[in-house]
């Protein structure tokens, strides 16, 4: 069985920073792509950031420039640092990994204040 465990959320004002961690444990040998989504009220959850087994990264275009993905594979962890947030970049943010199957944090909270 595989877990991931998300932390780093919280409530920040427009401007400021937080780094999101997801540390996945369990019967993993080796990950290939893991990654961040998110869901804001209302609307569908979208990807924010992606980061292969090899280090290849993709963005939405709305956290290009603000958003960094990196990974720990030793530590089977992947960061999302996010900076200059805007009230905009509020949501629930999901990790995930990929290994044979797809597996989904249980989510974390974002609020960015005006």
């Amino acid at each position: 069985q595989v877990q991931l465990v998300e932390s780093g959320g919280g409530l920040v004002q427009a401007g400021g920073s937080l780094r999101l961690t997801c540390a996945a444990s369990g019967s993993i040998f080796s990950i290939n792509a893991m990654g961040w989504y998110r869901q804001a009220p209302g609307k569908q959850r979208e990807l924010v950031a992606r980061i292969t087994s090899g280090g290849s990264t993709n963005y939405a275009d709305s956290v290009k420039g603000r958003f960094t993905i990196s990974r720990d594979n030793a530590k089977h962890t992947v960061y999302l640092q996010m900076n200059s947030l805007k009230p905009e970049d509020t949501a629930v943010y999901y990790c995930h990994i990929d290994v044979k199957y797809r597996y989904w944090g249980q989510g974390t909270q974002v609020t960015v204040s005006s």
